[in-house]
């Protein structure tokens, strides 16, 4: 088990480190690298072997990981896009859970329609760290990530439902679908009830309650276990739970945390992400030889041709529901064409191809359990995992590692940064407007008569003047790609050099280290704001 190897974990925590710069340098997806890597270190000889029991990836890898990508998602992206999300996360789940049954129970001897759609279900859903990690750095249109995203944040909640469905009919031998209908709206009903229950609780908390910098980060790591531990008491869906409180709480941040929350919850999640991130995906590579171990009546040979099948398949049935999904509707009602703008059938393949399975999809698969009534073995268990792990492997890799290509193939544009651009003078007006405003209600006679405060109301003046001119011409735009960066790097060697006259100070000896501390907090913040 896990816990008897923590020698081997502390390690893999090193490792993971060093295979993230690598993937880096490489210009290589770090999900694709960390698979590869846990594959191949655990055909080392003497390498102990880890089993990753499933009750650790759905308690305490799943509910972070979900609530940080949720945390991250723009609710008005996610709303505006809510019809192809739902047709993916929904639609595409049952109808890939209903092809992969109907197919694996066809190729493969003695296995039953129902374990088909319970081997459909584990594999349905494209992972969600996987998408965002893909797609990184990639020039992708932002309503292809935005899709994709939201797409992989709701579709766990589907495909598990599903998941259990055809558990509980394999184990009890009884299925019915008016039942399993009703109680499917039911798991998700109540999931995102719950979720926003206990979302909107701690946003009180947060908002009236005198907390801290600390206080607020704790809150914030222990929210999606309440989430989910709550919605699964109750045999509903703790991933919607999760992910409905997070976009919950992500759209009301501003109301809730000061800056010094803001910069402890960001440090905190972003070293708590990074490390459970590439743990799950080295894990998943170390999982082979277990796996490969308990096929038992299978040879490797027929395994990994099923698994290559079943793979095959579930790429082209994206294809095949992502195209009509994608047109028939704007076919159908002028009201989506109008919404959702126009289409380009590039874009949409690029949607159809993202298809990257991950750590759920294994999860899932490691809570098959092990025997049914009567201690009798659980039927082609170990085929199932196999199955996944081949799966996963195959799209991460084929599909990840093809992306970049695509785009570049299918020469796809992304003209949105001349918008954003727009966008944020704009803003900068807005908000420069509303400091004059301020400034001359309640500053009047400062203003005229204090050079301080005059000098301030001159600066926003002239940003207002500078940004108009921006908005007009290329001229001012020009001026700054020159003067700009420049400037920006003049201002950052007096950082640096501050920060030198500090360490000097310290190792002199001559002021407390708490002011000196004080002063080094400082010099961070602007040094941040700098590199912006």
């Amino acid at each position: 088990m896990l816990q008897d190897n923590i020698l081997l974990v502390i390690s893999l925590f090193f490792g993971i480190a060093f295979l993230v710069m690598l993937s880096e340098k490489l210009k290589i997806s770090y999900p694709i690298l960390l698979v590869i890597s846990g594959l191949l270190i655990s055909l080392v000889p003497g390498i102990p072997s880890i089993s990753l029991h499933p009750d650790l990836v759905f308690l305490i890898f799943l509910p972070p990981l979900l609530y940080a990508a949720a945390w991250n998602t723009s609710w008005s992206d996610f709303w505006k896009m809510k019809r192809p999300i739902s047709l993916l996360a929904f639609g595409l789940v049952i109808f890939t859970s209903a092809a992969v049954a109907f197919v694996s129970n066809a190729i493969i001897p003695d296995f039953p329609l129902a374990y088909g759609f319970l081997l459909g279900g584990i594999i349905s859903p494209p992972d969600a760290v996987a998408a965002t990690s893909v797609l990184q750095g990639l020039k992708v249109p932002k309503r292809v990530v935005t899709i994709l995203e939201g797409e992989s944040l709701v579709n766990d909640a589907s495909s598990l439902i599903v998941f259990r469905f055809a558990l509980a009919a394999i184990i009890t031998g009884q299925f019915h679908l008016g039942e399993a209908a009703q109680n499917f709206a039911l798991v998700v009903f109540m999931g995102i009830a719950i979720g926003l229950a206990i979302a909107y609780i701690v946003y009180l908390i947060h908002r009236f309650f005198p907390t801290t910098a600390s206080i607020d980060a704790a809150l914030t790591l222990i929210t999606p276990y309440i989430m989910y531990v709550a919605a699964e008491h109750f045999h509903f869906s703790g991933v919607l739970s999760v992910v409905s409180g997070g976009l919950f709480l992500s759209f009301r941040s501003n109301e809730m945390f000061t800056y010094e929350s803001r910069l402890s919850i960001n440090g905190l999640w972003d070293t708590l992400v990074f490390l459970l991130n590439g743990f799950v995906f080295i894990l998943i590579g170390l999982q082979l030889p277990v796996i490969v171990d308990g096929l038992g009546n299978y040879s490797t040979g027929e395994a990994i041709l099923y698994a290559v099948i079943i793979s095959l398949l579930t790429i082209v049935i994206r294809i095949i529901w992502v195209f009509p999904g994608a047109y028939i509707p704007r076919w159908l009602f002028k009201n989506i064409r109008t919404n959702e703008g126009p289409l380009n059938w590039k874009t949409v393949f690029l949607v159809a191809w993202s298809g990257m399975r991950g750590v759920v999809s294994l999860a899932s698969a490691l809570a098959v359990p092990l025997t049914l009534a009567g201690n009798e073995a659980f039927p082609h268990r170990n085929l199932i995992l196999f199955i996944t792990f081949i799966v996963i492997l195959f799209t991460l890799v084929l599909q990840g590692l093809s992306l970049k290509p695509l785009i570049r193939i299918l020469k796809i544009e992304v003209n949105e940064k001349e918008s954003e651009k727009l966008q944020a003078l704009a803003l900068r007006i807005r908000l420069a407007e509303s400091v004059l405003s301020y400034l001359d209600t309640n500053y009047p006679e400062e203003t005229q008569n204090h050079d301080t405060y005059k000098r301030v109301r001159d600066r926003y003046e002239r940003m207002i003047e500078i940004t108009k001119r921006k908005l007009e011409t290329d001229e001012a735009e020009d001026e700054e790609a020159s003067f700009l960066p420049h400037y920006r790097q003049m201002l950052l060697e007096l950082v640096h050099i501050r920060r030198r006259e500090l360490n000097y100070v310290r190792h002199k000896g001559e002021y407390s280290e708490e002011l000196i501390r004080d002063r080094e907090w400082e010099l961070d913040l602007e040094e941040a704001r700098l590199n912006g």
